[in-house]
């Protein structure tokens, strides 16, 4: 199937869910992508080389975050606010399972999928936490002592968790196996410091900061700031680092561009614009395209990394944000 052209669609529109740009299919990575709606408050499957949603199935309340297994077979959804739930979804068999109850840990958003466990931030309970698929328990609660804790990236051996402090402006980084128990450093960043990423070869964390329109980059081994970048990237949602560690992408609420920076010299690349505000990015493991969920557009925007220009837009739902990858399926 071939991306089809502005003029093409106007005329097969009422048809199809999929809007997309004059631009021919490049190689995909194997796997499908994961759209949370939450105007609709469903996931949707979709395969990346189309656009089209292949099905979908409930997500519960309030979905935000979503993320999925190492071997595509569990998908977990956070139910946010007022809720205290992880919905499960069956991505085999097609089915939504038994929710976890995450009894006083409220507020669930940010995840993060490592050494077989789901880590999770409660909100709610100033919190991080990991479930344990196997035993089906939340074998692991730690408390940051901070303001909305809000997002988590994990590092590949699960040694470090790094949370960003949405209402303190900081980012916590807890060390899992420290002498004596787990040891965190809260590292000062900006106001309404929320989206980040842990860059590939684990050596810096790059924080975007919604209230000053400021990027943070925190040296991770040396735990301690390392620059502030004047980006001006006010009401910053998400930032993603390519999977070759050479550039951040950082979608804004309420600018209808997403900002492209140089990893390496902190300079600015580009800006895109995707629609009249971004929210969730995803990006593919190739590192060939990025998605940027267009949450007031009811669309999911499709970057081609290559060129830096919007390719295609995916119809999955009212008020997409939480996007997710599931490799091999």
């Amino acid at each position: 199937m071939r991306f089809l052209s502005r003029t093409t669609l106007r005329g097969i529109m009422p048809v199809i869910g999929l809007v997309a740009l004059a631009m021919p299919l490049v190689a995909q990575a194997p796997g499908r992508l994961l759209v949370l709606s939450k105007g609709d408050e469903t996931l949707s499957v979709v395969d990346p080389a189309t656009g089209d949603v292949l099905w979908r199935v409930p997500s519960g309340p309030n979905p935000h975050e979503v993320i999925a297994s190492d071997d595509g077979t569990r998908a977990y959804i956070s139910n946010y606010t007022p809720h205290n739930t992880l919905t499960v979804v069956d991505l085999v068999n097609r089915e939504v399972l038994p929710v976890i109850d995450l009894g006083e840990l409220r507020n669930p958003h940010g995840l993060a999928y490592a050494d077989g466990k789901v880590w999770f931030t409660a909100e709610g309970a100033g919190a991080i936490g990991s479930y344990d698929p196997e035993t089906n328990r939340v074998d692991w609660t730690f408390r940051t002592g901070q303001d909305r804790t809000h997002m988590i990236e994990m590092t590949a051996d699960a040694g470090l968790a790094v949370a960003t402090n949405t209402g303190s402006g900081s980012v916590s980084i807890v060390e899992l196996g420290a002498p004596g128990g787990p040891a965190q450093t809260v590292v000062p960043a900006g106001p309404g410091a929320e989206g980040f990423d842990i860059s590939p070869d684990e050596q810096e964390v790059w924080v975007a900061n919604a209230g000053d329109g400021t990027i943070t980059v925190i040296d991770l081994p040396g735990k301690r700031v390392a620059q502030t970048i004047d980006a001006d990237v006010r009401s910053a949602n998400r930032l993603k680092i390519t999977p070759d560690g050479r550039r951040a992408i950082v979608s804004m609420l309420r600018n209808p561009e997403v900002a492209i920076f140089d990893v390496a010299s902190r300079q600015p690349v580009k800006r895109v614009q995707v629609g009249s505000g971004a929210a969730g990015i995803e990006i593919q493991p190739d590192g060939a395209r990025a998605y940027v969920a267009a949450t007031p557009d009811d669309y999911v925007a499709v970057l081609d990394l290559s060129t830096l220009e919007v390719v295609g837009r995916i119809s999955a739902g009212r008020q997409p944000d939480g996007l997710a990858w599931v490799a091999g399926r």
